[in-house]
């Protein structure tokens, strides 16, 4: 195999080895700049059409889809915000209620204990008994400890912090948008004619490729968002849509997903005697899993031109190399290296 790469391919593959070993180090501080990258690259389609139907220069057309996408995100984030704030606060003052409640439920289940295993050896029981009070004070010493104003104040203080990375996010976002063709034409300055050919052949499938995972990111996010609602609207309308919008961001995180949020408010809800909502809130919690991790490999798959099978192994493998990037980064890889391969610039023909 390696006597069909010449020492132009070992140079390509040390400086594709070089900038993985530095994009490793470096992605996690980079966080802000890589959203700002992908997010002009999202938005460049519209900057285009702007340009071409109006005949404006890029400059006005890039300040025009900017303050729309601020004013969108303004409006979406405000509401989110404040409504999440609200709740918490809200939450952390009645957090002694929930535990009473919890306590209240614990005795009753007591009670009914001794009533069903009265014939059963005394040690037996009173070692149930030892257990269930330990996992309910340790539960209880959770909720305290988590829910305390104090400690949500902490929280909040920690917020000056993202504030700092959005506002680096929203200045990189608008430097991306308008320099990106500056930053095409120079990426060529120092290529052939033959590996320039090669290099816009992949930089447009990945281009391609891009707008397709985040197409359909938003796609799996929206059928999440609207059976989010639809269930809660059922289930506790007054909480709907701000859950819905919760359950909507956590859905994001690879594995965990909306079960993070459904499935301890059902288990409360189980706790505090509440069967019937308990039951309606793990049923929503198992669909959302079943929908996120059925559908989204097959709209990965056809939006980013990999097969369903191809989609979940990359998500997978790089979840488990480096993290929740990797959960993007893995389908991008693999599109990468048969981009590189389509292109030419790695060949790999060889029979064992």
């Amino acid at each position: 195999m390696f006597r069909y790469l010449s020492k132009r391919h070992w140079i390509l593959i040390l400086v594709a080895f070089l900038l993985i070993l530095i994009g490793y180090f470096i992605l996690p501080v980079s966080i802000p700049l890589i959203f700002a990258f992908f997010t002009a690259l999202f938005l460049n389609p519209a900057i285009r059409w702007l340009q071409n139907r109006f005949k404006i220069n890029r400059k006005f057309a890039v300040t025009i889809v900017f303050l729309i996408f601020i004013l969108i995100g303004g409006v979406i984030g405000t509401y989110t915000v404040t409504s999440v704030v609200k709740h918490v606060v809200t939450l952390a003052e009645n957090t002694p209620t929930y535990v009473n409640q919890i306590n209240g439920k614990v005795l009753e289940w007591e009670a009914d204990l001794e009533r069903v295993m009265e014939d059963l050896p005394t040690e037996f029981v009173d070692q149930v008994k030892d257990g269930i009070k330990g996992n309910v004070l340790e539960i209880n010493e959770t909720i305290k400890n988590n829910l305390q104003l104090e400690n949500i104040a902490g929280y909040v203080a920690t917020v000056p912090q993202y504030i700092v990375s959005f506002i680096v996010y929203l200045i990189a976002l608008f430097l991306f948008m308008i320099e990106l063709p500056l930053l095409k034409s120079k990426s060529y300055y120092y290529l052939t004619e033959d590996t320039a050919e090669k290099v816009r052949f992949m930089s447009a499938r990945l281009t391609y490729v891009v707008l397709g995972f985040l197409k359909a990111q938003f796609l799996v996010s929206t059928v999440i968002f609207i059976i989010s609602l639809l269930g809660l609207l059922f289930i506790f309308p007054e909480y709907a849509l701000i859950m819905s919008l919760i359950i909507w961001i956590i859905d994001f995180i690879p594995i965990i997903g909306s079960i993070a949020i459904l499935g301890p408010w059902a288990l409360y809800m189980y706790i505090t005697g509440d069967i019937v909502l308990g039951t309606q809130l793990a049923v929503l919690a198992i669909v959302l899993l079943i929908i996120r991790r059925t559908v989204e490999p097959k709209v990965m798959g056809r939006h980013i031109g990999l097969s369903p099978l191809a989609t979940l192994i990359a998500m997978y493998i790089g979840l488990q190399l480096i993290g929740l990037l990797g959960f993007i980064i893995g389908p991008l890889f693999v599109i990468a290296f048969n981009s590189a391969k389509e292109a030419g610039i790695i060949k790999l023909k060889f029979k064992v």
